[in-house]
C-alpha cells in the first residue's frame, strides 16, 4: 500500500513539474529573447528596418541602413545579442533596461549611429557598422525603451541609442537609385513619431529549448 501511494505521489510531482515548464514556456513565447533574429517593424509607417551592401555617399559613407514596405525580404533580419564585451544567455528575454546590439545577418555588420547628418531630412545618420567578424564599437549599442519587466513580441518599444541619446525614427523620406522606394531611417531627439517599433516575423529562441532544440518561429 505505501508503494502505491509513492507511486501516486510521483506522478503527481511530474505532472505538476511538467504544467509548470509548459506555463514557463508559454509565458517565455511573449518575449524577445538574446540570440532570436527578428524583423523590426515601424508602428507608425508600417515598414521593417533594412540594410544592404549599398553603402552612403554622404555623412559617414558607412553602409546604409533603410526601411521597406516589402515584408518578404532577407535583408530585413536582425540578431539580438548583447553589448559588446559583454553575454546574454541564449534564449534569455531581453529586459526592459537593457543594452542590446542588433547585427545584420546578411552583411555582419551592427546597426550604429554617431553625429553624422542623414542624407535627406539631416537628422542623425543610422547605419550598419563593423569588421569582418561583426565586432563594432560603441555606436553598435541600443537601449531598450519599454515598460514592465520585459521586451514583449506583441507591444511597441522605442530604441534609443547609447552614445548620442538619439532614438531610432523613420524620417518619411525615400530614397532614389539604387535602392528606390526605401524609407530614410534616422535618429531624433524626440521620443514622439516614429519611434515606436515592434517585433514581426522571427525566430525566437527560448530557454526551454536548450542548444540542441528546435527555436519557436513565425514566417521570416
Amino acid at each position: 500500500m505505501t508503494h502505491f501511494f509513492e507511486i501516486v505521489y510521483l506522478v503527481v510531482a511530474v505532472s505538476l513539474i511538467l504544467t509548470f515548464d509548459s506555463i514557463e514556456a508559454a509565458r517565455n513565447n511573449k518575449f524577445v529573447t538574446c540570440g532570436s533574429v527578428l524583423k523590426l517593424l515601424n508602428v507608425d509607417y508600417r515598414v521593417r528596418l533594412h540594410s544592404h551592401d549599398v553603402k552612403y555617399g554622404t555623412g559617414s559613407g558607412q553602409q546604409s541602413v533603410t526601411a521597406t514596405e516589402v515584408q518578404e525580404d532577407v535583408n530585413s533580419h536582425w540578431s539580438v545579442m548583447a553589448a559588446t564585451g559583454k553575454h546574454c544567455e541564449r534564449g534569455q528575454p531581453i529586459k526592459c533596461g537593457d543594452t542590446i546590439r542588433l547585427h545584420h545577418l546578411s552583411t555582419n555588420k551592427n546597426l550604429h549611429s554617431h553625429h553624422f547628418q542623414s542624407p535627406l531630412s539631416g537628422n542623425q545618420e543610422i547605419s550598419a557598422y563593423g569588421d569582418d567578424k561583426g565586432v563594432g564599437d560603441s555606436g553598435d549599442h541600443w537601449l531598450v525603451v519599454c515598460s514592465g519587466d520585459s521586451w514583449r513580441r506583441d507591444t511597441p518599444i522605442k530604441l534609443r541609442h547609447v552614445d548620442t541619446d538619439a532614438y531610432l525614427s523613420i524620417s518619411g523620406r525615400t530614397f532614389g537609385r539604387p535602392i528606390n522606394g526605401q524609407f530614410e531611417v534616422i535618429g531624433i531627439s524626440n521620443p514622439y513619431s516614429g519611434t515606436d517599433w515592434t517585433a514581426a516575423e522571427g525566430l525566437f529562441i527560448h530557454p526551454t529549448e536548450g542548444d540542441s532544440g528546435e527555436p519557436r518561429h513565425t514566417e521570416l
